[in-house]
């Protein structure tokens, strides 16, 4: 996870409306003792003029790691009538406890507690919303379906209704060798820092020990639920949409690895609520590339006036969703902004989308369906080294490159040119009757703008564990040689095609180092047939997008004064050994280090990651993830490293993790973690 995103054309605002006052490390009691850490800005005049409240509440340490971020919004909202709150989760940054997992039932009653406390405060007057990217657009949403009756409104960013199907774990039920673990590993890391001396005492040590010491590694709690049980279930609020009765704002980006939430939401929940996306990564519109970025703490203002003060913003008789049509571009590991326009819909799914199919034939897709010879799709590993990260940040290399890198190890198929500009806007989705050689099996499904001169930029992709073709919750091993009709979704997407380009679909049973490879290399067969073709979702353009009016300006309060100790840097590299058959992905990012004024606290950290993979072997897969963290100030000043390694063979996944922690240079803990768990088809 990267912070230090680049900047963008955005106003440092140093005026607003009311004047604002920080109060640090207040403490906000549990009924079993626990004290979380927040931090509050507020209006001077709250108590005699008390105002609502936005609460953001996530796990990645207020007083430094998020504490530039932190800055830009919190005042920001204070400034403009609200008590603007950031509390670390239990067992995170200052805050007491243990953090065991992700989402778990106690963090949402910890957030309860955390909104009864605000609700009984002398400068509220009543109204609470909440807001937050990924882990805090979750639980924004987990919150709001155990409601608490001040909890009145929630801006998700960047987050799921559904943890199985569209988290870091698994996608299509086939496991994310590329983000399961690094995940796993980066909340290894980050629980493993202490609290600050300065806010919590002498007991920082033994709170620290104790922290290390009971905080497990997720990652074996994850791999052990390979299919969509219960445990995934808890926390995913698309199992009752009806739980969930105040208004919802759910934002996101085309780039980012959670947009498949905003539609599912849109369409499920069914009370006020909106949507946009962006052409965006994992970030706040008002920060994100690909730009253009947007006002988007204007936008949430209008939101929270609307429904914690009751002014009449407007906002809510503009369209249900505004979603960015983004322009065929050359294919770039990374772009500052992604040129297109803004599209809206008055409802989702949206009205008037023509069902366009092309179907497959040879290395063609054809308007009409053509009944040809049966065309056998093999497994190459390499196969997705090329796709870019799962869950872009905005940072250089973030993205897919060229798919011509990758088309060689599939089977790939081509549109005629178009004749004049097609939108889409929705779920891709490839339907196919194939079969299968092997018990278990994986099918990857890619969509690429072809340009005239043959370059090809990845529009969006799709994944699916064959086994899991009837039920994520009920995998059924498949029978090989016998036929079946399956469809892979991809991810939804606002697409142009130019004239004179053409659609591209690719196929394969692999998609390293995304998709754990199945444990033996598996060879499809398609049967071309008006059972197999590629479905988009065509929009032709509206007289409302014209109508649209523009965000403002991009603005958000200054941010925090900060000395560079050392610069951010990152090296993405593929490397192919072919002696050994052995491909490498090779992705290091230096993320830097800083000093803050406001508090002297130094940290910085590291982020080493290596897939790799022998060419015929789907066996030899192997995901190796490295930290290493600094947290301190004057001669208070700690370290830690870790390393996992998650590798597997027919039967079973093999995990392994260590945290080492000092203390200045000595050694003060040193933990080893190993875990077998028996592969369920995967």
């Amino acid at each position: 996870m990267v912070f230090n995103v680049r900047e963008s054309n955005r106003v440092n605002r140093t005026e607003f409306p009311r004047q604002v006052k920080e109060i640090k490390n207040i403490w906000i009691p549990m009924t079993d003792g626990t004290r979380l850490s927040a931090s509050i800005w507020l209006p001077e005049d709250a108590e005699q003029h008390p105002v609502p409240a936005i609460l953001e509440y996530i796990p990645y340490r207020k007083d430094d790691f998020t504490a530039l971020r932190d800055s830009l919004r919190h005042p920001y909202f204070a400034g403009h009538g609200y008590a603007s709150i950031r509390v670390d989760l239990r067992g995170a940054g200052n805050s007491e406890g243990i953090l065991y997992d992700e989402y778990l039932k106690q963090e949402q009653d910890d957030a309860l507690e955390v909104l009864t406390w605000i609700s009984e405060q002398p400068w509220f007057t009543g109204g609470i919303g909440m807001i937050g990217k990924s882990w805090g657009g979750f639980n924004g949403l987990q919150v709001a379906a155990r409601r608490h009756p001040a909890l009145k409104a929630v801006i998700t960013l960047c987050s799921t209704d559904d943890r199985y199907t569209d988290d870091v774990h698994y996608k299509g039920g086939a496991m994310l060798a590329s983000d399961m673990l690094w995940w796993a590993s980066t909340m290894l890391a980050y629980n493993a820092r202490p609290a600050d001396p300065v806010v919590v005492g002498e007991a920082w040590r033994n709170n620290w020990l104790d922290r290390l010491e009971k905080t497990p590694p997720y990652v074996e709690e994850w791999v052990k639920h390979q299919r969509r049980d219960a445990y995934w279930k808890h926390g995913s609020v698309c199992e009752n949409f009806e739980d969930i009765d105040i208004p919802v704002y759910a934002v996101g980006g085309w780039a980012d690895g959670y947009t498949n939430a905003i539609p599912r939401l849109l369409e499920g929940l069914k009370g006020p609520r909106k949507g946009l996306i962006g052409p965006w990564a994992h970030e706040y519109p008002e920060m994100a590339v690909p730009g253009p970025q947007i006002g988007f703490l204007q936008e949430c203002l209008r939101w929270w006036d609307h429904w914690l003060k009751g002014i009449d913003t407007g906002i809510m008789d503009e369209p249900m969703v505004r979603a960015w049509i983004q322009d065929s571009v050359p294919p770039q590991t990374d772009y500052f902004t992604r040129p297109g326009h803004w599209a809206a819909e008055e409802q989702w799914p949206p009205a008037e989308l023509c069902d366009t199919r092309y179907y497959v034939k040879g290395s063609d897709l054809l308007t009409e369906p053509v009944e040809t010879a049966p065309m056998l799709i093999e497994s190459v590993q390499q196969h997705g080294l090329h796709a870019g990260v799962f869950c872009p940040f905005g940072q250089p290399g973030d993205l897919p490159g060229d798919q011509r890198n990758e088309n060689g190890y599939a089977v790939v198929f081509d549109s005629e040119p178009v004749e004049n500009p097609v939108e889409i806007l929705g779920h891709p989705v490839f339907t196919a009757e194939l079969s299968s050689d092997k018990p278990n099996a994986l099918l990857s499904v890619r969509l690429n703008d072809v340009a005239p001169d043959g370059s090809s930029t990845r529009v969006t992709w799709g994944l699916l564990n064959l086994t899991h073709r009837n039920s994520h919750e009920f995998p059924e091993a498949l029978e090989p040689g016998k036929k079946y009709t399956i469809s892979v979704e991809m991810n939804a997407i606002g697409h142009k095609l130019e004239k004179g380009h053409r659609w591209q679909l690719a196929v394969s049973p692999t998609y390293w180092p995304h998709a754990w490879p199945s444990p033996e290399e598996a060879t499809l067969t398609i049967y071309p047939s008006e059972n197999t073709f590629l479905s988009l979702p065509v929009r032709e353009p509206k007289a409302i997008d014209l109508e649209l009016k523009p965000f403002q300006q991009p603005e958000t309060a200054v941010v925090l004064e900060k000395d560079i100790l050392r610069e951010a840097k990152r090296t993405r590299i593929i490397s192919h050994d072919v002696v050994s058959n052995v491909w490498t992905l090779d992705d290091f990012s230096d993320e830097g280090a800083r000093k803050l004024h406001i508090n002297g606290i130094e940290y910085g950290s590291t982020n080493h990651n290596v897939y790799t993979i022998e060419e015929g072997n789907p066996l030899s897969a192997k995901v190796e993830c490295d930290w290493t963290l600094t947290v301190g100030r004057d001669e208070w000043q700690t370290s830690l490293e870790t390393k996992s390694v998650m590798t597997a063979d027919e039967k079973n996944f093999y995990l392994f993790n260590q945290v080492i922690a000092f203390e200045g240079d000595t050694e003060v803990f040193n933990r080893t973690w190993k875990k077998e768990v028996p592969r369920e088809f995967v």
